[in-house]
This record gives structure tokens, sequence and C-alpha cells, in this order.
């Protein structure tokens, strides 16, 4: 009995690479693999600085030039070791093409939010696609948060005519590095609203429907915010990266990041859940359950929309936070 569910274990693992490995996210990706039953066989970064492979998979081979892991990868065809999916964990500016090579070298994607910084991106992916008969999933955890499948529970099966107030504030501060790095530049992250806030948007058109209204109200190197009328909310939003911007009272508690929603005055607790969500994504992706180019391509046009509006300053329904002072700063160029 063991060794027949052993042999079935070993028939259904999935041979997996990771672009990326380096970076921020790429230690979610490779917990999730991991647990998943699942294994990393190559992976790819421009850094070295890639230890924590010892932690999951360190008899994984490893590349910093794309044309060398392409040669390993194309000799790993027909073996035991021939890759099924490829993870992209790289800049957001490279989700694109990495997405694409991964499709056209014949392996399935898991990308990391945002999937791509343009909405006709996501066409000539389903194009490509179409191509290659193989698929592309997008990580949108917030849509797997128990509080957050609840909400929109409530919300599905609430009257028709309904339409709920709602406020966003989502603050996570960064240091002066983040003006140096990919992430400080609009054409490489996509800017504040696509670098910290894709899940957030995602969210919301999950649970509200469509888009009607989209202002911006204030966009700056470190805050965006604005007015987003969805078929079932009229939402405000204030996203930021400034310790500033912080309230009082989590600044006293030596926190550094506050995330909360507020409908029609009451506040939506979902601060908790945060930590297997990308397991539970790969879970579901794996069972043919995941998020495809069609659930993606609502949020890439509300952060493709805010990146390219001309904020209005303070008029109409802004958010309480939008009034805030911002300061010019010695290390951002857009």
């Amino acid at each position: 009995m063991y060794l027949c569910v052993l042999f079935q274990n070993l028939e259904n693992m999935k041979n997996f690479a990771v672009f990326g490995v380096g970076g921020y996210v790429a230690p979610r990706h490779l917990k999730a693999i991991k647990e998943t039953g699942n294994q990393m066989v190559a992976a790819y970064d421009k850094s070295d600085s890639v230890g924590i492979i010892d932690s999951y998979f360190p008899e994984a081979a490893f590349f910093t030039e794309m044309e060398l892991f392409d040669r390993h990868v194309s000799k790993l065809k027909s073996t035991d070791n021939q890759l099924d999916i490829i993870s992209v964990c790289t800049p957001n500016y490279l989700h694109d093409a990495h997405t694409r090579y991964a499709l056209r070298l014949g392996t399935d994607v898991i990308c990391e939010k945002p999937l791509v910084l343009n909405p006709w991106n996501v066409d000539v992916l389903q194009n490509v696609e179409n191509e290659t008969g193989r698929k592309v999933y997008n990580i949108l955890q917030l849509r797997l948060h128990p509080s957050i499948i609840a909400l929109k529970e409530k919300v599905d099966k609430a009257p028709q005519d309904i339409v709920y107030d709602v406020d966003l504030t989502y603050i996570t501060s960064r240091g002066y590095w983040y003006y140096t790095s990919w992430k400080g530049s609009d054409s490489k992250s996509g800017g504040i609203a696509t670098n910290i806030g894709i899940h957030f948007y995602d969210m919301l058109c999950y649970i509200f429907g469509k888009v009607q209204e989209s202002v911006v109200h204030v966009a700056t190197h470190d805050r965006v915010a604005g007015f987003i009328r969805f078929d079932k909310a009229r939402v405000r939003y204030f996203l930021s990266i400034n310790k500033k911007t912080l309230p009082k009272a989590v600044l006293e508690n030596g926190k550094t990041t506050f995330r909360q929603i507020v409908i029609n005055g009451e506040p939506f607790e979902f601060s908790d859940g945060f930590t297997d969500l990308h397991t539970e994504s790969y879970r579901r992706i794996l069972a043919g359950d995941g998020f495809g180019l069609d659930e993606v391509r609502p949020c890439i046009q509300i952060v493709y929309d805010i990146r390219n509006a001309t904020p209005i300053g303070l008029k109409g329904e802004y958010h309480p936070l939008a009034a805030l002072p911002c300061e010019s700063h010695p290390f951002y160029t857009r």
C-alpha cells in the first residue's frame, strides 16, 4: 500500500523552474512548490545571492545567464526532469517577456502579480496560450483569503440595488533603497498602485463588480489616492510607502505596515490568514482551478488607468489621508 501511494505521488510530481529566485517574493513560491509535493529542478536570477535555495531544493541547477538556463532545460526535454511549470518572480516589467518565453518553451506558467503592466499584454499572452496549448496562472491570493471569500458571499446574497461605501487604506513603509531599485521607476514597476496595490484592486473588482468610474486625486512618488465606483461599491482608496503617513497609534506600536478596509463605517478585519495563501494558490492551480487571463484582466486595466490618469486634486469623494502633505524625495526619478 505504501509503495503504491509513493509511486502515485512521484507520478503526479511536477518539475518546476523559478525565474527571479533571488527576489523578495521567491521564498513563498519555493515554499509552495515544496509543500505541494513538487520539485524545483532549475532556477535563474541575475544575482547569485540565492542561498535560500539550500533550504528547499539544494540540488537544483542555478544560472545567472538566461542563455545557459535555456541550454540546460533544453537538454532536460524527454527526461524525468523535463520542465512542467515555470514560476515567474522577476521584476514586474519582465513578467510579460518571461511568461511568453516559458509558454513557448512548452511549460505552464505561474506568475507573481502583476501579471503584466498593460492591458494589451494580456491579449498577446492569450494568443501565445492559443499557439502553444499551455496556460498562464496569476497569483491573486486575496481571492483565497477566508474573510474575503465570506465578504464576497455576503455581497452576492445582498439585494442587487445595494451599493456599499468603502474606504481602503494600505500603507507599507519603504526605505530610500526603493527609489534606487527598479520599484522606484514607474516604467518598470507600474508605479505605487501597481506595485503594492494590484491585489487589492483585484479583490475589489472580484467582490464588487465592474468599474463604472475611476478618478485619481493624488499621485506622487510615494502615494496614490483616488475614487473608484464599482457596480456595488463606491471606493475611496489611499496607498502609500511613506512611513510618515502611518496613523499615530501604528507608529507608537513600532509597526511599519497598516492595512484597513472600512465598509459602511464598519472596519472589515482581514489582517490574519496571509501566511499560506501562496501554497493554497499552488494547490488550486495544480488541481486545475487557478486564476487565468480572464480573471486578471480587470485589475490590470484598473492600475493602467490609474497610472495614466491626470490627478484632479482634492475634489469630490477623496480619501481623508489624501490631504496629507507630500515632500519631494532626493532619490526619486520618474
